[in-house]
């Protein structure tokens, strides 16, 4: 028997470890202090009512013999709500069909399954800094990664190296860790870059009910050419609050290697994964229902003022930064050429706030911070004077 010794490749995965160890550290250290935590991009306010009107009547359906469902039709969801997440991208203008939407359990396992679709001798392009998951997946097959950086220079949303050949392109507008979103243009060169070299662009657009800005799609598949290169993983985490409930989806277009991607997903799925549960996909659909919407937004915008808050203080005090706007993430420079780890502890130890050192999601995060606009406004608004008054003296 031998292991898949891919994974010795892995660096460790220390960083909510590192800061949580060094939170612990403090507040025994200090224990009146009220630290507040704007670190870890989990939301906070709860499910929609509508949401959870769903979950308590699919639960009920479960509990009645008339009504009671065991294994999903197929792994790919139910189509009451695949119709509904059609009708959602038609609310803003992008072609979607159902038979193109996947459902899953979130858009983290479909990020990590999705490159059982791929040769593992394909080279594999990803931003640096990087959602983890983007690159761990792809050691884990024992693929050659190398990296695009993304700078203060560039906005933190660079553009292909057209010298540069690879396969598979990662990409994730508004971008996690760093808030930055790709305008129509940018994505456009994107995806003539891949359709020219053949290559597959996964497409991660988790955040993108955060997006205001007219012209910075909510869709990949808003870009002309992006039906022959681009897949998309989306999520209601984020959109509606599902970090804890679980459901996502991803878009395979019919065109999309003459339609050979979508058989062999299609394929992969129903062989790993038995479908996600009839109570989450109908909790899903009402999350999408236009009451649902209306209501969803309601919890999305005390993020984005929160969001707004961490912008305006640093526009106040000149400091660079990318996010704020479409994002739920604010990626900033740390001031006074302080290393994030320093930051980190200096934030903490004046301050009593946990953000998120940037190095910690590779080396062009080195320098930068980021806070996340997933806590309460009270709070927020609390850590963010703080902070102000911190680096104003």
């Amino acid at each position: 028997m031998k292991l898949n010794k891919n994974y010795d490749n892995i660096e460790e995965s220390y960083l909510f470890v590192e800061i949580a160890k060094r939170v612990d550290k403090y507040k025994a250290e200090h224990p009146g202090a009220d630290v507040i935590r704007l670190g870890i991009g989990d939301v906070t306010l709860p499910l929609a009512p509508c949401v959870v009107d769903a979950g308590v009547k699919a639960v009920k359906e479960m509990g009645a013999a008339e009504t009671f469902r065991g294994y999903s039709p197929d792994s790919q969801g139910y189509e009451f709500l695949r119709e509904a997440i059609s009708d959602y991208y038609s609310s803003f203008g992008v072609r979607v069909a159902s038979h193109e939407i996947h459902v899953s359990d979130g858009a983290k396992s479909d990020c990590g399954n999705i490159v059982d679709m791929f040769d593992d001798k394909n080279t594999v392009l990803i931003p640096d800094p990087v959602y983890p998951v983007y690159l761990d997946s792809n050691i884990m097959s024992g693929r050659d990664v190398i990296f695009i950086d993304a700078t203060e220079e560039n906005g933190f949303a660079p553009l292909p190296d057209k010298k540069v050949k690879c396969d598979i392109i990662y990409l994730c507008s508004p971008n996690n860790p760093t808030g930055s979103a790709m305008t129509r243009g940018q994505l456009k060169e994107w995806v003539d870059y891949a359709n020219g070299l053949g290559a597959v662009i996964i497409y991660d657009s988790a955040y993108e009910a955060f997006i205001t800005d007219a012209d910075v799609p909510r869709s990949i598949f808003a870009v002309e050419g992006a039906r022959t290169c681009a897949v998309e993983l989306c999520s209601f985490s984020k959109t509606a609050g599902f970090t804890g409930t679980r459901c996502g989806y991803t878009v395979v277009p019919d065109e999309l290697c003459g339609g050979k991607f979508a058989k062999m997903w299609q394929r992969r799925q129903s062989t790993k994964y038995n479908g996600t549960s009839y109570i989450q996909q109908r909790m899903a659909w009402a999350a999408y229902s236009a009451e649902g919407v209306a209501q969803c937004r309601k919890n999305i915008a005390v993020y984005q003022r929160n969001a707004a808050v961490m912008s305006d203080a640093l526009d106040e005090l000149g400091i660079f930064y990318t996010g704020g706007k479409n994002s739920p993430y604010v990626w900033f420079k740390c001031p006074g050429g302080m290393g994030s780890w320093e930051f980190f502890d200096y934030l903490l130890e004046n301050a009593n706030v946990v953000g998120t050192p940037g190095a910690g999601f590779g080396k062009n995060g080195e320098g930068f911070f980021r806070l996340t606009a997933f806590g309460s406004e009270e709070n927020t608004k609390k850590a963010v004077e703080r902070i102000k008054n911190l680096l104003k003296g």
